[in-house]
């Protein structure tokens, strides 16, 4: 990803925007040239930042409970009590120091060993030049530290600008791509920073907005980014999803496997109008846009004692088990569907019961202990037995990669290579949405 892809022309996009006011809700959960402004600007709606005294940056925790942390930079910078003013220490370009907590309390540590105080709650590491890069335990950041001692560990937290974190989140999610592909990678960019916008109001109380990790939007800093990327984001600048006059999160996934869900079918909740069930069949074929993905379909085969321990070790996470003591498995059946064909209701029958799963719970139990979830819920169950009838193991043969709700990122790369743009591909997987500008 060190080439350049195409440019984005914005000017098309103002007739299917929207006007937005007032703050953002809580969420359900390039360029061979640099755009001109007409282009960014062309009179699509401006939506308002939900902080504006933030200057559009997000809260970024790099790490969450660790027992310390090596900080440093690639140029001369500063350890301040919380506030950010009152010095506490300067450290050289490259010197490294060990950030660490007693409970509450955080301090930092020279190489020598000379600590600094304990500083109540936090201390803040920045650069003293702007252009310097923070470095936290080897990888390369932006903004400036936030250091975090809680009851449970240190937090390290970067404050960064949300356009610079979209630059370390795209080429995490989206894969190694081409310039080819420039359409999906802005697609996916303008998704990232739907997500991100709809959790900066989410967590104004909060220490910190997102994680870097996959339970929000993998993130991986300076290091991450790449020249394709970059251009996607810059591209798209500021260009959110929006629906009933709000930015809202835009969820995303691996491979739909032929049918997006929708959010009802996976998540327990309401059916929301701009995540329904979408087709990703190429027009006129018997092939879909996402079949080039290696995970459009897959066969995972568990072992009647793995699939045992499996129950033994998650079941209850996601179903009542009186006792604690699911039983052995005895059989595992589909009994019922959702309307993209993913699997609604999977029954569990045991020694000492029977068990329901729905929805994404099932990806949870179905694993071998330890290893990975379920890739979706979209897939059929073989049932295979000895000849005394006991289940010996269970053959489970799917398609797809991931929750299945909103964008599918396989298919999004397969409308891109048909010719399709980004406001074709993020207009076929978020139906009804519409895009706008965050001011």
């Amino acid at each position: 990803m060190d080439k350049r892809a195409g440019a984005l022309a914005l000017g098309a996009l103002v007739a299917c925007s929207t006007v937005i006011h007032g703050r953002f809700p809580n969420s359900t959960s390039a360029a061979s040239r640099d755009p001109a402004p007409s282009e960014l600007g062309g009179g699509m709606p401006r939506v308002p930042d939900p902080a504006p005294a933030s200057e559009h940056t997000i809260r970024v925790a790099l790490l969450t409970n660790a027992s310390s942390a090596r900080i440093s930079s690639t140029g001369t910078w500063r350890l301040y009590q919380a506030d950010g003013e009152a010095f506490v220490a300067r450290a050289a370009a490259g010197e490294t120091w060990r950030a660490e907590h007693n409970g509450t309390d955080v301090r930092a540590v020279r190489r020598d060993g000379m600590p600094t105080v304990w500083e109540p709650r936090e201390m803040v590491a920045r650069a003293d030049d702007p252009s310097a890069l923070m470095v936290v335990d080897g990888k390369r950041y932006v903004g400036e530290l936030r250091l975090v001692g809680t009851d449970y560990g240190l937090e390290v937290i970067e404050r960064v600008p949300v356009e610079t974190y979209l630059r370390g989140v795209v080429p995490l999610e989206i894969g190694d791509r081409n310039p080819g592909d420039s359409a999906a990678i802005q697609a996916q960019a303008v998704s990232a920073r739907s997500y991100a916008y709809t959790h900066l109001a989410d967590a104004v109380d909060q220490p910190y907005d997102v994680t870097a990790g996959v339970s929000d939007q993998a993130y991986g800093g300076v290091d991450a980014e790449t020249a394709v990327g970059n251009a996607a984001v810059a591209a798209t600048a500021g260009i959110v999803v929006v629906f009933g006059g709000r930015v809202v999160n835009a969820p995303y996934h691996s491979t739909c496997g032929g049918q997006t869900a929708g959010a009802e079918e996976v998540w327990h909740s309401p059916a929301v109008p701009y995540l329904r069930s979408v087709s990703d069949r190429i027009p006129g074929t018997d092939r879909y846009y996402c079949d080039i993905s290696p995970h459009f379909r897959w066969t995972r085969t568990l072992s009647a004692s793995e699939l045992n321990e499996s129950v033994a070790r998650y079941l209850a996470r996601y179903a009542s088990v009186p006792g604690g003591d699911p039983g052995l498995v005895r059989d595992i059946s589909v009994t019922g569907h959702t309307a993209s064909g993913r699997v609604a209701t999977l029954n569990v029958r045991t020694t000492l019961g029977s068990y329901t799963l729905r929805g994404d719970d099932m990806r949870y139990v179905l694993r071998k202990y330890g290893g990975e979830i379920l890739s979706s819920t979209l897939f059929s169950v073989k049932a295979e037995r000895n000849g005394q009838g006991a289940l010996t193991r269970v053959v489970l043969d799917g398609r797809g990669y991931g929750h299945g709700v909103g964008m599918c990122q396989w298919g999004a790369i397969g409308r891109a290579r048909a010719g399709q743009d980004v406001r074709t591909i993020l207009h076929a997987y978020y139906p009804g949405a519409t895009l706008g500008i965050v001011e």
